[in-house]
């Protein structure tokens, strides 16, 4: 393994020395590595502090002690630098991605995600992926030289790619079509869409896994939408309440649910490294690009992890996702956004000037984009704001 910054890197890490480079040329930084550079222009973007205030599950006003996505994406970062870092990865790349991946998220988090993709349908839709693209190339203006952030080429890779494969080697898409804004900026400076992500975009990825299934038990236990009991129903997690337990058998119930989620945790981090470990010793890849050309994921859960992180899900799913109390907030959260994307749409004048310069109204389609985009940069509480603003009522999301 090669070493960097007193750090062990695998070589089928990816070396920051060897970048593709951005797409604006840049004088490289005395002090601070590509990916390192990169991890602190997404921190300080307009788009990475409204995750503040944006939801994860529950509505930020609910509580504070539920995740938003702010403190969802450190978390993701967290794991993601552990993964990393026991995998001899690069850890900077792997933390740029991590704390990307969610940028391009809108208000109220799935539910007006989806809300946009329908308002969007005749227009190419919206993927959060996506609008993530679209935010660090084009929406963030911070520079005088260029819009966006100018990341690398590795991380705007990661960002499209992290969950896999986009197209097949001849350009069709694998599964949904590859949304606009991916395929275009591809078409223009390309992204290998056909190819494996890097090993820290996968990374990245699996820790977006782990993050969510112990977050959201620990959430959904503080909100009282399930029971320590009903737990015990996910094999996984019995095994892990029974050691609890054993252990430490007249423990208060607060200590248990953050021993259950710490052990989750742990479990899950232990279980990727050694499969990674696993799939990479049997692959033998001495490269970035050899990753990038292996047939599968080199990152990932191992076949019993695998079935346990369904069985998780499932469980979230029927028992928090789809409880009455979730599905009532987010269904009034749906309409919201689709009111807000009507208005704008309709009534592009009532923009912020800074939004509403250079539109051609004849263009249905652009002013569908802009009008989604500035939805989607806002917070759950700017959008109520504005909602409100525009219409006579206005639902109260708890």
């Amino acid at each position: 393994m090669a070493v960097d910054s007193g750090r062990q890197r695998a070589p089928y890490a990816t070396d920051p020395h060897s970048s593709r480079g951005r797409i604006h040329p840049e004088p490289p930084s005395a002090t601070r590595n590509p990916f390192r550079r990169d991890c602190d222009r997404i921190i300080h973007a307009a788009a990475f502090r409204r995750l503040q205030y944006k939801t994860q599950v529950f509505m930020f006003h609910e509580g504070d002690h539920y995740r938003t996505r702010l403190t969802h994406t450190l978390e993701v970062t967290q794991i993601a630098r552990a993964l990393a870092r026991a995998l001899g990865l690069d850890e900077d790349l792997a933390e740029a991605l991590a704390l990307a991946h969610d940028l391009g998220h809108p208000p109220f988090g799935h539910a007006g995600e989806r809300a946009l993709d329908g308002c969007l349908h005749t227009f190419g839709g919206f993927d959060h992926n996506a609008q993530t693209l679209r935010i660090v190339t084009l929406i963030e203006r911070r520079y005088p030289e260029f819009d966006g952030l100018n990341l690398a080429w590795e991380t705007l890779e990661g960002i499209v790619k992290h969950n896999g494969p986009l197209t097949d080697r001849d350009g069709k898409a694998l599964g949904r079509q590859v949304p606009p804004a991916i395929r275009e900026f591809a078409a223009a400076h390309d992204l290998m869409l056909w190819s494996q992500p890097s090993a820290e975009a996968q990374a990245a990825a699996i820790a977006d896994d782990i993050a969510y299934d112990a977050h959201d038990i620990d959430d959904g236990l503080r909100a009282d939408l399930f029971s320590l009991a009903a737990l015990e129903g996910v094999p996984l997690l019995a095994e892990l309440l029974r050691d609890l337990y054993a252990r430490h058998p007249r423990l208060e119930t607060a200590r248990v649910n953050y021993g259950l989620v710490r052990r989750l945790i742990a479990r899950m981090i232990d279980d990727v490294t050694a499969e990674s470990k696993r799939r990479l010793a049997g692959a033998a890849p001495r490269s970035a690009e050899e990753v990038r050309a292996a047939g599968a994921a080199l990152i990932g859960f191992s076949a019993d992890m695998a079935v346990a992180d369904a069985s998780i899900k499932r469980f979230l799913g029927d028992h928090m996702y789809r409880h009455p109390r979730i599905v009532r907030i987010m269904e009034a959260a749906q309409g919201v956004v689709r009111n807000l994307f009507e208005h704008f749409w309709a009534f592009p004048h009532d923009l912020p000037s800074e939004w509403a310069q250079n539109l051609d109204l004849a263009d249905e389609a652009g002013r569908a984009r802009r009008s989604a985009d500035f939805i989607a940069g806002m917070t759950d509480r700017y959008a109520l704001a504005e909602h409100a603003r525009h219409f006579d009522t206005t639902p109260e999301l708890v």
